[in-house]
Parts: C-alpha cells; structure tokens; sequence
C-alpha cells in the first residue's frame, strides 16, 4: 500500500500488520469508510483485535483512528449517506459488524462506547447505569438491581456512590461522571468496550483511575482505545496501531512499536517530527 500526502511529501510504504498472539476477538478487513461528503476516511484497513487485550489507535488529528473505532459499533449509521466498505468480524460468531442486516442498536449492545467527555444523562446514578438494559427492555427488577451494581463496582465506583443512587448523574466529579459512564457502558456486558480519548477532559489524579481501570477491565471485556497521549498509550496497551490519512502505517506488540518501530514514518511520530 502506497500513499504519497506524507510529511514532506514523501512516498511511503505501509508496513503489514502485525498478527496478535491468541485468540482474535474482532478482525477488521479490507476496510474503508466514507462521509456523506464523499471524503474518504479510511482506505483499506486490515487489523486484529485481540481478546482481552488493551489495543490503541494513535496518529495525529484527523488521521481516521476515530472514524475506525466508531465503525466497531456503528455510530456512523447516525448520519445518512455514510458508507462502510469491507467488513469487521466479530468471532466467535464470525458476523459482521457493520453488515446491513444487523440492528445497530443491537451492536451497541454487544460493543459499547465510552467518549472523550463525560455525559451522563440528566438522570439518577442508577438510572444512568440501567440504561442500556432498560432499552433492552429488561424488566426483572432484582437482576437490573444486580447488573447496576455489578457495573458500578466494576468501574470502581460503588464505594463512592452506593449510598446515593438515586441522586443526579450530574451531581458527581468530572473523573465520577467519566466512571459512570464506563458503568453504563459496562451494564450490558459488552464484549468490546470502545474509549474515544476518555481521559481528555480528566485531571491528572482521575486519568490515573481510568487508566487503572482500562488495564483491570480487559480481564473481562476486550478493549481499543484512541488516544493522542502516546504515554497512555505505553501504559495501556497491550498492541497499537499508528495511522496516518486514513491508512494503518503500523500495527505491532505496544512495546516493540514504541523501541524499535519497522517503518520510518512511524519512527518520525514517536519522535515528534510530525504530528
């Protein structure tokens, strides 16, 4: 794969992914996506998510590593004339993810989102985790009870808030709101949990807690993270992905991407040449 808009205008040459060890939980193949607009996002991308396992998506802005990560769970289909091409296979059932006869809703389900700012809705603690199976249409009421619970405390949350469920969502911390959130996401039992930069709006000692939480939760849940932060990235990752206009330039083990990187534009990011 060759592309010529690079730093400098030079050509370049993408270097193969790299195959993960163990299980695959999603494998994306030959994927692109396009805008309403026509512009082309993503051109052909060919990735392996492994299960249980931390991945992130780094690049500089407008590079395509949210559109990739909003295509796992189908946010594109919020806006007409988006086009999806290729496929993102979800194992063990080897569906695709974004094949027009699958229930969007559904996806989200099965593959939740946790985004850059926290958005709680104007709703009470509990009520904001139970959500998700309300919509499912959940109506046993000690089983909600349970999963709200089991779902806070796997956000770290509980201890914080067990004693005032019923108050407002809007009412706790920038880094409690973000939490939450993560218990929302969690109340389905997601089997992919997806984070658009979670710790952007967070202070310091709160990204601490959510990065804490991302390593603890991929014994449960597999997990792909974008991120600008390349130290989140060092930290969180079990394997990431570098992109750069809408291609995958790399795909590797988190730290052997990070020393000793294969292809020379990759090497240019990590050092700060471009970007």
């Amino acid at each position: 794969m060759t592309a010529t808009a690079t730093p400098g205008n030079l050509k370049f040459t993408a270097t193969p992914p790299t195959e993960v060890l163990g299980p695959v939980k999603a494998r994306v193949k030959d994927f692109s996506f396009h805008y309403a607009n026509g512009f082309q996002a993503l051109k052909s991308i060919n990735l392996s998510v492994a299960e249980n396992q931390v991945t992130a998506l780094i690049g500089p802005s407008g590079c395509g590593k949210s559109t990739l990560l909003r295509s796992f769970n189908r946010m594109h289909d919020l806006y007409a004339r988006n086009r999806y091409h290729g496929e993102i296979i979800l194992s063990p059932e080897n569906i695709n993810l974004v094949g027009p006869e699958l229930d969007p809703i559904e996806i989200r389900m099965r593959v939740s989102m946790v985004f850059q700012k926290p958005n709680p809705f104007p709703k009470s603690i509990f009520e904001n985790v139970a959500f998700g199976l309300r919509v499912r249409g959940e109506r046993n009421k000690a089983y909600v009870n349970q999963r709200v619970e089991e779902s806070l405390r796997g956000a770290a949350l509980w201890d914080e808030v067990k004693d005032r469920l019923d108050q407002s969502g809007l009412a706790l911390s920038g880094g409690q709101q973000q939490r939450l959130c993560i218990a929302r996401a969690l109340a389905t039992d997601p089997e992919i949990l997806l984070f658009d930069e979670p710790t952007a709006a967070l202070d310091p000692i709160s990204t601490t807690k959510v990065e804490d939480l991302v390593v603890e939760l991929k014994k449960t849940v597999t997990i792909v993270i974008v991120t600008h932060n390349m130290q989140q990235a060092a930290r969180v990752a079990d394997y990431t992905a570098f992109m750069y206009l809408g291609e995958l330039i790399e795909f590797d083990v988190t730290n052997k991407l990070f020393t000793t990187p294969t292809n020379p534009m990759t090497e240019q990011y990590l050092t700060g040449r471009f970007g």
